[in-house]
């Protein structure tokens, strides 16, 4: 029973963080502080401390979006993976096959459709190079998608 996960258990990547996002907080915060006490100034160590404050807020700010980009390249694999194992349950054959020819947007607008209408809608999409709206915008069934972030 102990290797089971447990729910709401939350996950850390140390290097970002204990390390990497600590690190770049007292960067930002040092260089914040070192700034405001020579600004105003005009010479070279004010003009360092700035320059040092901005990188050190640039990258801060990196890093937290970072953070939200790699919770979206996640979803569109989930979505892709659910696209392909709800085409795979309609028809009994791989979504690989036409995968080739679809965007990712293309795939993360099929997911809205119904199962009767999804695997004629996969071909169509595939051949006339439908735009995700234009494929939204033929489906009669539409299934929301509450859970995305």
């Amino acid at each position: 029973m102990a290797d089971q996960p447990t729910k709401n258990k939350p996950m850390y990547y140390p290097w970002h963080h204990f390390v990497l996002l600590p690190a770049a907080l007292v960067l930002a915060g040092y260089g914040i502080r070192r700034y405001l006490n020579v600004a105003g100034n005009d010479d070279e160590i004010s003009r360092l401390w700035f320059t040092v404050m901005l990188l050190a807020v640039v990258g801060l700010g990196v890093l937290v979006m970072l953070r939200q980009h790699y919770a979206l390249a996640l979803q569109d694999r989930l979505i892709r993976l659910e696209v392909r194992q709800r085409y795979f349950e309609l028809t009994g054959k791989s979504l690989r096959a036409w995968e080739p020819q679809l965007q990712m947007s293309q795939i993360l607008a099929l997911r809205f459709a119904g199962d009767a209408e999804l695997p004629a809608l996969v071909e169509t999409a595939a051949k006339e190079k439908l735009s995700s709206k234009d494929i939204q915008a033929r489906i009669q069934d539409f299934q929301f998608d509450y859970l995305r972030v």
